[in-house]
């Protein structure tokens, strides 16, 4: 990725915006804030003397992450009247952006954005920098006014810190990713509780964020037996109005829910080993807005 030195604001915020949305994302879990920050970056880049800037790619990802860092710390506050889980906005991707590139696809997993809400704001920051985007540890001191020590035992305990939380990840074929999803969708729909147990984990987690604002329950469920119980629940419930779309979210397979011509939420499926580990269930309609609009991202 080259930028000439005639280019001008716009042309070179331009080229790097998918990478910029990317970092803003990956600190955020949030496209619809991420925009806002990239909107915010752009008037500050805009007044910078482009004669002063050495380097295009580390001044832009300073000011965005800088950006991501305040509106991640104002949606902290937020958080602490939420109700119920908190899980990042489902991000639908532009093509198979992240596919080919195994860092990228697992960084915007649901499961790795979940574990990057565990961390510090500073510590998520330099986690993503460092981990996905390769900056150096004086670039991203730089960014953070910290030191280059202190920025390396921050990478190094935001990584054990996630190393200790996260499985490796395996990339999952498509094809199998989707065979699996149908099936559990055939037997959702059927009431087939066996059948739906051959397919979970023993420890497979259903989350489901809502914020009060849609039926769902408050805490994870843990457990195959029960997440099985809840999913025939849920089909039931919907009846003959529900239907269900299959999509693609985070790079992962996903159920868009639907009652009538009312859109529901999303349901994001993690794949490990075969089976379904994880559900995550978007049911909060303040953070369904954007889930239509495709997302180019980069690293």
């Amino acid at each position: 990725m080259s930028i000439e030195p005639g280019d001008g604001h716009v042309e070179r915020f331009t080229l790097l915006r998918p990478l910029l949305f990317t970092i803003a994302y990956e600190i955020l879990g949030s496209a619809t804030e991420s925009d806002d920050v990239l909107q915010e970056s752009y008037l500050r880049w805009a007044e910078v003397d482009l004669a002063t800037v050495n380097d295009t790619k580390a001044y832009l990802a300073r000011i965005v992450t800088r950006q991501a860092l305040n509106a991640l710390r104002a949606q902290s506050r937020r958080r602490e009247d939420y109700i119920g889980p908190w899980l990042p906005e489902p991000l639908l991707l532009d093509s198979a952006d992240a596919s080919s590139d195994v860092i990228l696809a697992e960084s915007v997993s649901m499961a790795m954005l979940v574990v990057l809400e565990t961390l510090s704001p500073d510590e998520r920051a330099v986690f993503v920098l460092r981990e996905v985007f390769g900056f150096s540890h004086d670039e991203i001191a730089s960014t953070l006014d910290k030191s280059a020590a202190a920025v390396r035992q921050m990478a190094h305990r935001a990584r054990e810190h996630v190393q200790s939380r996260r499985k490796r990840f395996e990339p999952v074929d498509p094809k199998l990713s989707a065979q699996i999803t149908a099936r559990f969708f055939a037997a959702a729909s059927s009431g087939d509780v066996d059948g739906l147990l051959q397919l979970l984990t023993d420890d497979v987690t259903w989350t489901a964020d809502t914020d009060g604002k849609a039926s769902a329950a408050r805490k994870p469920i843990v457990g195959a037996e029960k997440v099985a119980r809840v999913l025939v629940g849920l089909v039931r419930v919907a009846g003959e109005r529900g239907r269900v779309e299959p999509a693609t979210y985070n790079n992962a397979p996903a159920l868009k829910l639907y009652l009538g011509d009312s859109f529901e939420g999303i349901i994001t499926v993690e794949i490990t080993d075969g089976r379904i580990s994880n559900f995550y269930a978007m049911r909060n309609p303040d953070k369904l807005t954007g889930v239509d609009i495709p997302r180019t991202i980069s690293r």
